[in-house]
């Protein structure tokens, strides 16, 4: 009953009801795209699609499947359309720039900026972050430290808004997983 109303107002655009349903149904979604994909950031980033294309189309769900299945099918969707992207993609030629990119890798070495910082109250939260997956790391940085909206951090990593909306969402809650942890 309480997932019903929860469903009715992420209807209505309540927030919160989009977060409860995210942290109810996440480890499930999680589980059985890392059993299909046997890849964690794959599982990952399909997971957060799946969310970002059901909260969207949420007002088109039908109670009379479970909601749980509805995601699971969105899902599967998803991970077809990743899978013939894959493929596609395996005949792109990449250039040079291109190549160059691929081993330009960050560097995960504090840097001298954040050595200072390290001195300042934010050394810890930092080192928190850090322990963040990249692309988690990167939307927090964006976010908090220079302060762009949700709409300018979507066309900076070229995703949809709700994507970008769901990364935060996932970012916090991981890092307050990481804080929690180390007290």
């Amino acid at each position: 009953m309480e997932i019903n109303n929860q469903i009715e107002k992420a209807k209505q655009g309540d927030q919160a009801a989009f977060t409860f349903l995210l942290n109810y149904y996440w480890n499930e979604v999680y589980g059985f795209m890392l059993k299909r994909t046997e890849n964690e950031t794959n599982a990952e980033d399909i997971t957060i699609e799946t969310f970002s294309k059901a909260f969207d189309k949420i007002a088109t769900y039908n109670p009379e499947f479970q909601f749980n299945t509805w995601l699971i099918s969105i899902a599967k969707n998803v991970h077809i359309d990743l899978l013939r992207k894959k493929k596609s993609s395996l005949f792109i030629e990449i250039t040079d720039q291109e190549d160059q990119k691929a081993y330009n890798i960050a560097d995960t070495t504090p840097s001298k900026e954040d050595e200072l910082i390290t001195e300042q109250n934010l050394s810890q939260l930092l080192r928190y972050i850090k322990e963040l997956k990249p692309h988690y790391q990167e939307v927090i940085q964006l976010r908090y430290f220079q302060e762009m909206s949700y709409q300018e951090i979507a066309t900076k990593i070229n995703e949809p808004l709700s994507n970008v909306k769901i990364k935060l969402l996932r970012a916090k809650k991981l890092l307050a997983e990481i804080i929690r942890d180390k007290r």
